[in-house]
């Protein structure tokens, strides 16, 4: 058999930086984060049902910088993982395929999540 000098299968150095494949891996990585804030989400349930001193102990920590950083992640992760699953969704139903089409949705659902986090804090701290 001769030998060839190209790749036997495809690896990084092949593909170039897309939109989707960019929306792909931050897909990923909400589904990870909205895991991660169900914990703070169920922290703060047990700390409810524990009593007064364990929800106090809770709601300083989720109140304070940090906590309030965990929860604006959270919700953003939240936005987009809705956004991007109904873009999913559209994709399983045979809609939204085209090249062009896929990468405007794609900016489209980032855009729309920041949005609704910003107008979700907006309406959270007004």
């Amino acid at each position: 058999m001769p030998e060839t000098k190209r790749p036997l299968s495809p690896h990084l150095g092949i593909y170039s930086w897309a939109v989707s494949n960019t929306l792909s891996i931050l897909h990923r990585m909400t589904g990870v984060a909205l895991s991660v804030g169900t914990l703070a989400l169920l922290s703060w349930i047990v700390a409810a049902a524990a009593g007064e001193t364990a929800y106090n102990s809770v709601l300083y920590v989720l109140s304070g910088p940090l906590g309030l950083l965990i929860l604006l992640g959270f919700s953003a992760s939240l936005f987009y993982h809705l956004g991007n699953g109904i873009r999913h969704l559209c994709w399983d139903a045979g809609l939204g395929f085209a090249k062009n089409f896929a990468r405007l949705s794609g900016l489209f659902t980032l855009l729309a999540a920041i949005i609704a986090t910003a107008l979700y804090w907006l309406g959270f701290f007004a």
